[in-house]
């Protein structure tokens, strides 16, 4: 069996893991590239595989960085089955067409104001292709065995967001797992992720391989968020990824207004995909931590905003306010006509609720540049930024630790560390080396893995 790393080596975007055997061939994850300049122009790349001879994806979870490239695929002609857990396919029916309606709108915006060194600029795919391919999807429940070829495969919950999935498989004697992204013990929204069977290689995510979680109290913290903000007499802004994210804002904000911890603003859910996600997960009661009773709360504080017409009427209004808005890293949606009005004016605040991978417009906006390109103009920054500590769905090195030694593995197990930074993926690397006995090292892009 032969593992080729075609993604998510050295940035924690593109996830993409080619195992090979005599007689099949598949993709584990098939993730989009963002963040720099650099990676986004793979994507426009070929993979170096015949699609015709791919037999089939497994898809760890729904996040567009695992995702978001099987349109492309399918553009190009593959049609192979995608295996993957039901609440992923629900998701995936989501964000996949939100993404190729989003590059649409982009393009268009860009050859309409001529801000584009191409002539004619193209999105990488277009929502009719993304809706197309989801007629590839079958689904696979958790724990339960299926088989492609002569690969025998598993999915367990990995946390981090609904129908996220450990995957395991079974091939030429040897059984090898792919951690996908592992969610925290603690998540305020998922469960904590299921142990790992015993396993002679694992691939382990190590997004924060470098970090801890900030031990302050997320509630506190958006508490004093919103109450300055609204002392000031400005907006919050929060740019929020729309799946496990902002359900967990609202449920906060849901929280604290249930505490009299906060005044009663008007909250504004601004992003149809948010709002469809926002159902799928209070029809997963058994993934999650969330009563009937809270997502009926969770639904009550909030206004949503579907049309671009009610979205712009938000410009109209002076009092203070909440706005939450897609994308989570400021690279696209409704969240940048929002920015572009507000971001230079002291009485907002912006408020981001996790990960910024590098090259992102939100990374650059926490980094404290003076001035952020958005639409191909630059923007004064003169908004006060923040973070908001404790909503990632990623585990820290110490919690991803504490997991494989809850795990069944074996010392012998080896581990290939992908999804980080080449910090983190270094930092993880020496962490493990001095607080376990397996043997790890830093997956390279487009290394061949004999095993």
């Amino acid at each position: 069996m032969n593992i080729t790393f075609l993604g998510g080596t050295g940035t924690v975007t593109g996830s993409k893991y080619f195992i090979e055997t005599n007689t099949t061939k598949i993709l584990v994850d098939c993730g989009l590239y963002q963040g720099y300049k650099w990676l986004r122009a793979r994507n426009r790349e070929p993979l170096p595989l015949d699609l015709k001879s791919l037999d089939a994806i497994v898809l760890s979870h729904a996040h567009l960085d695992h995702s978001g490239f099987i349109p492309v695929l399918y553009k190009q002609g593959f049609r192979g089955a995608i295996y993957t857990h039901p609440a992923t396919i629900s998701l995936c029916s989501i964000l996949l067409p939100d993404s190729g309606h989003i590059q649409e709108d982009d393009a268009n915006f860009y050859k309409k104001h001529k801000i584009s060194k191409h002539e004619n600029p193209e999105p990488l795919y277009d929502k009719e292709t993304a809706e197309a391919c989801l007629s590839l999807f079958q689904a696979v429940e958790f724990n339960k065995a299926f088989r492609i070829g002569d690969i025998d495969l598993v999915l367990q919950s990995a946390g981090h967001i609904l129908g996220a999935a450990s995957v395991i498989l079974e091939a030429d004697g040897k059984r090898v797992g792919f951690s996908g992204d592992v969610g925290r013990p603690d998540d305020i929204i998922m469960y904590p992720p299921k142990p790992l069977p015993p396993l002679d290689l694992l691939l382990l995510e190590s997004t924060y391989g470098n970090r801890l979680h900030d031990k302050e109290d997320a509630y506190e913290q958006l508490a004093e968020i919103v109450n300055s903000t609204a002392k000031l007499g400005g907006v919050l802004l929060i740019p929020s990824f729309a799946v496990g994210r902002t359900e967990a804002v609202q449920h906060m904000l849901a929280t604290l207004l249930k505490r009299d911890l906060i005044p009663k603003l008007p909250i504004y859910l601004d992003s149809p995909m948010a709002i469809n996600v926002f159902n799928i997960y209070c029809q997963h009661f058994e993934l999650n931590r969330l009563s009937k009773k809270q997502c009926q709360d969770m639904c009550n504080i909030v206004a949503f905003t579907k049309t671009v017409d009610e979205s712009k009427a938000l410009s109209d209004l002076i009092m203070p306010h909440i706005i939450i808005a897609g994308s989570g890293m400021a690279t696209g949606g409704r969240i940048l006509h929002h920015l572009k009005r507000l971001i230079g004016d002291y009485r907002t605040t912006v408020l981001f609720t996790g990960y910024l991978s590098g090259g992102t417009r939100g990374a650059k906006i926490l980094a404290g540049k003076d001035n952020v390109k958005i639409h191909g103009k630059w923007w004064p920054v003169k908004a006060r930024v923040e973070v908001l500590n404790g909503l990632s769905g990623h585990g820290d090195y110490e919690d991803i630790t504490k997991w494989l030694q809850s795990s069944k593995l074996h010392p012998k197990t080896k581990i290939r560390l992908v999804h980080g930074e080449p910090e983190a993926s270094e930092a993880m690397r020496d962490h493990l080396m001095q607080h376990t006995k397996f043997e790890v090292e830093v997956a390279n892009y487009h290394e061949i893995l004999r095993l």
